[in-house]
């Protein structure tokens, strides 16, 4: 989850677009695996479980690749605490 100055948006939302091998521009770091869920960048993506993120959810290599090939555009999901 996010760190303070970038929380992860809690709800539920539509999956926008899908990346196999994003780049962060912004934040200068690879993002593989992202599912995106808002219009402002924030995506489930294979990332350091111990480190937080600045707002993107991140997932164990296994659990990035199942929700990447298991969401698809328009897809309903929810994101909890």
């Amino acid at each position: 989850m996010g760190l303070p100055k970038y929380p992860t948006p809690l709800g539920k939302f539509q999956v926008q677009y899908k990346d196999i091998d994003h780049y962060s521009k912004q934040f200068n770091g690879p993002m593989p695996y992202s599912v995106f869920f808002t219009t402002t960048g924030v995506a489930f993506h294979q990332g350091s479980l111990k480190v937080k993120s600045h707002g993107c959810v991140h997932l164990s290599h296994a659990a990035a690749v199942t929700f990447y090939n298991s969401l698809h555009p328009g897809d309903v999901v929810e994101v909890v605490p």
